[in-house]
């Protein structure tokens, strides 16, 4: 008996880093989580003081990764220990065997299990699009432990427009022959992105793609996209969830967005937690938060006493 519970605490034990000098700006780790379709890896990359008490979590969207949020994790680093995991099915975490186990009360899951191995018993979020929707998730919950909530791009209703676009894409990418073929996909697919610099794209690429090869391939399971081909399309509204949430709510809004309405924005700082919002111009879903002055929209909601 004393070998099975040795056995079953082994798969939750989180498979240490290399020590790192907290002067170094990127460490990545792993941890194993466990939900119905099994033991599965997250793979995280971490910034700044890994003793600093005060944590911030960024979690990308549907078909992107950790790395998205670099520029902005080196600029709150100085004031956070900032944790961006790649949540499973995308950059270098597991996939999983049941492609419908891809689904976001499993990505809370896996978050808890995180904060539970770490002994993180307070965070701020930030969450970009599916990362937004995880963190609703966890927020509305009794106890939750966010302290501050940043949703960019997501609130408790997206369009069916939003999805039908999505489901046209995701888990459909050819094999690239070249990384530049691959950047000019993500260009395409990733417009709404906003005009974002030729380094802006190039991070974005280098992190998005994996070459396998003489080809490069999208760097997550297309499983990922099953979802979205056998549920039908209408608008999803996730109110309640919004309304349980009592966390200070910051919610950012691509001025050309098609998932998240100025009406639903409008919504969103009249009931629940009253969110602050604002707009950035010239962007549709979703702001990559890579330039200064959209950094400067995080830092000043997440710092403000």
């Amino acid at each position: 008996m004393k070998k099975l519970v040795r056995f079953i605490k082994s798969l939750f034990v989180r498979r240490r880093p290399v020590q790192v000098p907290a002067d170094k700006p990127l460490r990545r780790w792993d941890v194993r989580c466990l939900n119905s379709s099994g033991v599965h890896r997250m793979s995280c990359v971490e910034w700044g003081d890994p003793t600093n008490p005060r944590v911030l979590i960024c979690v990308h969207g549907l078909t992107r990764n950790a790395r998205d949020f670099d520029d902005l994790a080196q600029a709150l680093s100085s004031h956070y220990r900032v944790i961006c995991p790649d949540i499973v099915g995308r950059g270098e975490s597991d996939w999983l065997p049941d492609k419908l186990a891809y689904a976001i009360p499993n990505y809370v899951g896996d978050i808890v299990q995180m904060l539970h191995h770490l002994d993180i018993k307070e965070v701020d979020w930030l969450g970009t699009s599916m990362g937004g929707l995880i963190g609703m998730g966890l927020a509305a919950q009794p106890k939750s432990p966010i302290r501050r909530l940043v949703l960019n791009d997501v609130g408790p209703v997206i369009t069916a427009v939003s999805l039908q676009r999505i489901g046209a894409y995701v888990g459909r990418a050819p094999d690239f022959p070249s990384f530049e073929v691959a950047e000019q996909f993500i260009r395409g697919v990733s417009a709404d992105f906003g005009d974002l610099t030729d380094a802006q794209w190039r991070h974005l690429t280098t992190y998005s793609v994996t070459q396998e090869g003489s080809v490069w391939k999208m760097r997550y399971d297309p499983g990922i996209g099953d979802a979205f081909r056998i549920a039908p399309v209408a608008d999803v509204a996730i109110w309640p969830i919004y309304d349980a949430i009592h966390c200070p709510t910051l919610v950012i809004r691509g001025e050309r967005s098609d998932l998240l309405l100025a009406e639903t924005v409008q919504e969103m700082t009249r009931r629940g937690p009253r969110a602050k919002a604002v707009e950035i111009p010239n962007v549709g879903h979703a702001p990559m938060l890579m330039d200064a002055e959209q950094i400067d929209v995080v830092r000043s909601f997440l710092l403000t006493v």
